[in-house]
């Protein structure tokens, strides 16, 4: 499908649900050229504020916030009052945090950082008809949305990104362990990987190893079916954990005596994890991510370097999707006019065509998901730091 073709098609998906608009949609100054009138306008950000999830809630909050702040705290020459909603932990809370936000007014929302959150506020967006500009969270089962957009990833692409890398890099004699929580974010992982590595590939025949979910597991959570897996001698593992989850599998492999390379999806070493973890334990692991900090574009320079003047610590993925979601956000405004709403930005999310990100210039495909890089990286000493070292570029999806 050509770029012109393509961008239609996300036009004509973009006005469904979107009927009884005014005439006015369609002028010269939906397009973006007319100037805005500065009436404030409010937006409401969805991130948890406690539980083990709460680092990557305050990645995505602090993303959001550094764009407002390298732009006169405005979109799309609107002064922006930004809302804040509590996540929680549980589809309950995240469905209150989002009904809040509707009853305040805002003109669109951000945030979402669990899948299962995600999946369960779904229709409460949809028949609200207000978008959500999801900045992490992004199941594969989420489909036929018209309001609900992401600017992360979708769950499956990195396990696709690492299948295919790894179904060549790894020796022909070699076994791989596939060990992930037993929940369906992990299932999409796990399905992305192997379709790509090749479903009947015998370096994969065993079966997958699922561990139970925690935020915030104990010191043994994972032991036992570390001790399962690894007893079927493989020589990697593939692995999908995150946050205060990935530290503990990471220091309960080792501490089963596992030695060999470990890869998996960029949120294993994503964050906080790494501050946690002796370099012995995590040095020379490789994950795929869409993002790191040390891509070297403009776009890129100008956010890590305002981030960590800021933070004091350099961007993880979710303030850099989230920092997109502001960009987003921004052009859509500029360009639904003077007095918008939320179903003419929604419209003009849809002809929005490709975003100079610090991941990468990338653009929204049919599904309102990015087409992007996906990249290789390494956990390697900086100095006394451990960090992700960018190694190479993997694969284009989306």
């Amino acid at each position: 499908m050509s770029q012109m073709n393509r961008r239609r098609a996300l036009q004509l998906l973009a006005a469904l649900g979107t009927a009884g608009l005014a005439a006015g949609c369609g002028t010269d100054a939906a397009e973006g050229e007319a100037a805005s009138d500065g009436s404030p306008i409010k937006i409401g950000l969805i991130a948890p504020t406690s539980g083990g999830l709460k680092a990557i809630g305050d990645e995505i909050t602090n993303g959001f916030q550094l764009f407002l702040d390298l732009n006169g705290n405005g979109l799309g020459g609107h002064p922006v009052t930004l809302l804040t909603a509590d996540e929680g932990e549980s589809v309950k809370t995240g469905k209150a945090a989002v009904e809040g936000l509707l009853k305040q007014g805002v003109l669109a929302l951000t945030g979402v950082v669990d899948s299962n959150v995600m999946f369960g506020i779904r229709d409460t967006v949809e028949q609200a008809r207000v978008p959500l500009i999801g900045s992490n969270a992004s199941p594969t089962s989420l489909q036929s949305v018209v309001y609900i957009w992401r600017t992360s990833y979708v769950l499956d692409e990195a396990g696709r990104a690492l299948g295919r890398y790894l179904r060549e890099q790894l020796g022909s004699s070699a076994r791989l362990a596939i060990i992930a929580p037993e929940n369906a974010g992990s299932q999409d992982v796990v399905r992305g990987f192997k379709q790509e590595f090749g479903e009947s590939d015998p370096r994969i025949k065993d079966p997958v190893t699922w561990t139970g979910v925690f935020t915030n597991p104990s010191k043994s959570a994972y032991r036992a079916d570390i001790r399962t897996a690894l007893g079927r001698k493989p020589d990697a593992v593939f692995c999908f954990y995150a946050g205060p989850a990935a530290v503990e599998f990471i220091k309960q492999l080792r501490t089963e005596g596992f030695t060999g390379k470990i890869y998996a999806p960029g949120f294993l070493t994503e964050g906080t994890v790494l501050e946690a973890v002796k370099a012995e334990e995590a040095t020379g692991i490789q994950t795929a991510l869409n993002y790191s900090a040390d891509l070297n574009n403009n776009a890129n320079r100008r956010f890590a370097s305002a981030y960590r003047k800021k933070h004091g610590t350099s961007p993880t993925t979710y303030a850099m999707a989230s920092y997109d979601a502001a960009q987003v956000l921004d052009q859509a405004i500029r360009i639904a006019g003077v007095t918008p709403n939320p179903q003419q930005v929604n419209l003009a999310l849809g002809k929005i065509g490709q975003i100079d990100s610090p991941r990468g210039v990338w653009q929204f495909n049919q599904p309102r998901t990015p087409q992007q890089k996906w990249y290789l990286r390494e956990v390697q000493l900086d100095g006394q730091v451990l960090s992700n070292v960018l190694v190479t570029e993997l694969a284009t999806l989306g």
